[in-house]
């Protein structure tokens, strides 16, 4: 089916009822999941649903003779819309690499919440600075265990001192990393000072890391370096 007669069909069933859920709307309408979150950030981004937490959508209210308002999405709701096909790639190329019994990080950031719908089944541990975990839940195997500190609505991520010390505290047999820029042969960059703290601490306190990169983001800079790809197993669409 062509996504924009899929779209619709997901618009009339949202607009039936007061609050639709991610995981029934998909069942109803014989949806992957993965396919059922683009096309709902799509109707997003033209304004005709509205994401709530929890997994759950709901449809935009306008009101009779009133002109419609410019939507002013969250930059990770935009994010969602650029290169999905290569970051639903990305992450199922990184879900092979868990193994049963593993107790692994997942990162914030659009590719790494890929990640979750591939990492349902599996006897692992997943922790994550990544809310929108929440929208998964509940797993069919794997145990959650979501860090705790400053919620960053921007980034739909948890971060800051409490974060931080979290981290300390755990060890890690794989970490998945998400990245705003990478230089194949130099660094790989993050835009949040906050972000970056985070980011560096779980690479020390893992056996494997991988970054999670799509290759629009090579050879491109941000405000902050984590560390040398070299440091890491890079993961991209084309690897």
């Amino acid at each position: 089916m062509i996504p924009e007669l899929r779209q619709e069909r997901i618009l009339e069933s949202v607009k039936s009822r007061d609050i639709s859920y991610i995981k029934e709307l998909a069942e109803e309408l014989d949806i992957s999941l993965s396919t059922i979150r683009r096309d709902i950030a799509v109707l997003e981004e033209a304004g005709k649903v509205i994401s709530m937490r929890g997994g759950a959508v709901k449809p935009a209210i306008r009101i009779e003779n009133v002109p419609e308002a410019t939507v002013d999405e969250a930059p990770v709701v935009k994010k969602r819309l650029i290169k999905s096909s290569e970051k639903d790639i990305i992450a199922a190329k990184a879900a092979e690499m868990v193994e049963p019994g593993d107790v692994i990080y997942v990162d914030s950031g659009t590719t790494c919440s890929c990640m979750f719908s591939y990492l349902s089944s599996k006897d692992i541990i997943i922790v994550t600075s990544n809310y929108e975990i929440l929208d998964y839940m509940p797993m069919q195997k794997a145990s959650v265990i979501l860090l705790g500190g400053e919620i960053s609505d921007d980034l739909h991520s948890i971060n800051g001192p409490l974060t931080e010390k979290c981290i300390a505290d755990m060890h890690f047999n794989k970490a998945f990393i998400g990245a705003n820029g990478y230089i194949p042969d130099g660094g790989v960059f993050t835009h949040s000072e906050r972000e970056a703290r985070k980011k560096v601490l779980v690479r020390e306190h893992s056996d494997k890391n991988y970054l999670l990169v799509d290759t629009s983001k090579k050879n491109k800079f941000a405000f902050q370096k984590l560390f040398n790809v070299r440091d890491v197993t890079l993961i991209t669409e084309e690897s």
